[in-house]
């Protein structure tokens, strides 16, 4: 075991590997001795910031996580379950010395992961996650023991959703309302459960809600972001204005229009580019997307004379970039959609915000707006994977993909590449027709099995 953090945090199958109660004790011990060099100065105690989702799992880990903490006399502040994005935003609103979120996102139940966010709310820098993960494996951390008088303690903060929910409603306008609109939610029976409905309500949306109600075993069964087909059906069936898919533990977002049809977190950046652009608020012009981003909504910001960055796929990346080249909007198309002039990270309520707010701005339709980006045909498989060898290496796919290039030539576009999550490679292909992407894409996959599956 010779690494424990990937592109977003230390992530694998519960109960196995990095996702032991034993290992995460160990990942919680070494954040928190890495807290206390900031204290030595002050004479103060460090506090961590615990938030979790609605996995089962969750409960044995976040114990072993606060045993592991408060072992090396930093005390722990309590969430429950709640979405990522809001433990980045407690944690520096509470001037905590660190958040940390218990979940694995988009994944199946099964597994889990440990994501770390700094006192300032953002991710912690890859220095840091060495040190931790050096900690860790070495074993050093071992012989590492505050006396009994300096163990730290546990309690629970009773309003954190409370505070999550006025911070997400003050980044919708002022003085603006969703009287009258027909919003549909599907909160993938993960972390927004409670505080999504809410805060549409709230704001004065009719809000109808879809798989919220969690029971540690469904969160993003067939449902939300990345299964948007009960939202489509609901949305039609209810003859709803629009319908918003979370993720497990709410930092994406996919939207639904009027009529049933998805839209890509590509869409929705581009969406919010535009308005951004005509109101003066799109700082140095620029939005940052990722290699993974379809071709069409590069076509479409040219298109408005809007500078794009591409930064390596994983939100942590996209934001990097996003603050070195002075950007305030940015994302994935899977639906992380970060707005930086709001949050440290991404946040999907926070962008569901900003997209009901440029239709209730514009008197448009959803799918109106849509209209701004062409989407290219673009079929992503992904193939599970016993090891990872260097795809430069493997010669049968780097001839495949040559081929497939060749095939393209300036229509579309190849992308190969491992998940930072998972055992698994993902073969992407954007192209001008849905049958030549898709036959080309079945091809790579066919190779990358025989090779590497």
């Amino acid at each position: 075991m010779g690494k424990l953090f990937g592109t977003d945090g230390v992530r694998g199958m519960a109960n196995e590997g990095n996702m032991t109660a034993e290992m995460v004790l160990q990942i919680g011990r070494a954040t928190a001795y890495t807290c206390k060099e900031y204290h030595k100065e002050q004479g103060t105690r460090p506090r961590i910031v615990i938030g979790k989702d609605t996995r089962l799992s969750g409960y044995m880990l976040e114990n072993a996580l606060t045993a592991g903490i408060t072992s090396m006399g930093v005390d722990v502040l309590l969430l429950g379950p709640i979405p990522t994005p809001a433990v980045a935003f407690i944690a520096q609103s509470m001037r905590a010395d660190a958040g940390i979120v218990i979940s694995a996102s988009h994944n199946p139940y099964f597994d889990n992961g440990i994501k770390i966010f700094s006192r300032t709310g953002y991710k912690l820098p890859d220095e840091m996650e060495a040190e931790i993960e050096g900690l860790v494996l070495s074993g050093r951390i071992n012989n590492i023991r505050p006396v009994a008088q300096e163990i730290g303690k546990a309690r629970r903060i009773d309003d954190a959703m409370g505070r999550y929910i006025e911070f997400c409603k003050h980044t919708f306008p002022e003085g603006m309302s969703l009287d009258g609109m027909k919003v549909v939610l599907d909160c993938s029976n993960g972390a927004t459960y409670k505080c999504a409905p809410l805060i549409f309500s709230e704001l004065g949306a009719e809000v109808s809600t879809i798989h919220a109600a969690p029971n540690g075993t469904n969160i993003n069964e067939a449902c939300g972001s990345q299964h948007t087909r009960d939202l489509r059906t609901k949305v039609k069936g209810l003859r709803a204005d629009v319908g918003l898919a979370f993720d497990g533990d709410g930092d994406r977002l996919i939207a639904v229009d009027e009529a049933g049809r998805e839209l890509t977190g590509d869409q929705i950046i581009a969406i919010c580019a535009k308005h951004y652009q005509e109101a003066g608020l799109l700082e140095n012009n620029l939005v940052i997307g990722t290699v993974m981003s379809n071709i069409g909504f590069h076509v479409a910001m040219r298109g408005l004379g809007i500078e794009t960055g591409v930064s390596d796929v994983g939100d942590r990346y996209v934001l990097e970039m996003m603050r070195k080249r002075g950007a305030v909007l940015g994302g994935e198309d899977s639906g992380h959609v970060i707005f930086h002039n709001f949050h440290t990270t991404g946040d999907g309520i926070v962008s569901a915000l900003q997209l009901l707010s440029i239709m209730c701005r514009s008197g448009s339709k959803l799918s109106e707006l849509a209209s701004v980006m062409q989407v290219f045909p673009q079929v992503l498989i992904n193939i599970d994977v016993r090891e990872k060898p260097p795809l430069a290496e493997v010669k049968p796919l780097q001839a495949a993909i040559a081929a497939a290039e060749k095939e393209l030539a300036e229509q579309g576009r190849v992308l190969v590449r491992y998940s930072g999550t998972q055992p698994m490679c993902r073969v992407m292909v954007e192209g001008p027709t849905e049958a030549q992407t898709r036959a080309i894409a079945e091809r790579l996959a066919g190779v990358v099995k025989e090779s590497i599956g």
